[in-house]
């Protein structure tokens, strides 16, 4: 296991497709955390701040990430060191076109990054998977949700538990708005009484 974890950690690193597919992108993928975890927080992409210093969720919406997941009983330091934090997609997408906050991958950018989250899944083994935005609550329910359908539940799927979240980037409002806060509350409840257990390195 070892050894296939050290192959794809290469693989993503030196992978260029998308650039070669014409997308303007910022090559470099950002992933962070051991193989095999019992949790992983999957993103949409890196932001620029990420992409220059390869650490997922480094800049503000990762001080909001972890100010929620403080309130599950996580500690930022803990989490970092002993969980796989990755994205849908690996590379820094760039500027959204109309300037508010960073670009979508577009799906065919999805597709060709896809391989590489099947294999982390298969090397990470994680039993709970944090679902962080709509692109990742999209790709690992299998399903498109409206947030206020998804966030403050927690889904079976293939023998793990989603717990989807809203993107805490301020380029988002949605998670300013009360009732909304309210199914991130629900969110982190369920986080901190249900799925923690699970991923504690002495559970069985």
């Amino acid at each position: 296991m070892a050894n296939e974890w050290a192959a794809l950690q290469a693989e993503m690193r030196g992978c260029r497709r998308c650039l070669e597919a014409g997308y303007n992108i910022a090559p470099g993928a950002v992933f962070s955390g051991p193989a095999p975890s019992r949790l992983m927080l999957v993103g949409q992409a890196p932001g620029v701040a990420e992409a220059q210093v390869k650490r997922p969720f480094n800049a503000s919406s990762g001080t909001r990430l972890f100010l929620w997941l403080a309130e599950a009983g996580f500690d930022e330091a803990d989490f970092r060191a002993q969980y796989h934090m990755t994205a849908v997609t690996k590379c820094y997408p760039g500027k959204h076109p109309k300037g508010k906050g960073d670009r979508k991958p577009s799906r065919a950018e999805q597709k060709l990054c896809r391989p590489f989250l099947d294999r982390e899944l298969a090397v990470v083994e994680p039993r709970v998977l944090l679902a962080v935005g709509g692109l990742a609550i999209e790709t690992l329910l299998g399903q498109k949700l409206r947030l206020d359908e998804a966030v403050g539940r927690a889904f079976e799927v293939d023998g793990r538990w989603i717990l989807p979240l809203p993107h805490p980037s301020g380029a988002s409002l949605w998670p300013n708005q009360p009732e909304n806060q309210a199914l991130i509350r629900q969110a982190l409840a369920l986080l901190r009484d249900e799925l923690a257990p699970l991923v504690q390195p002495d559970s069985a």
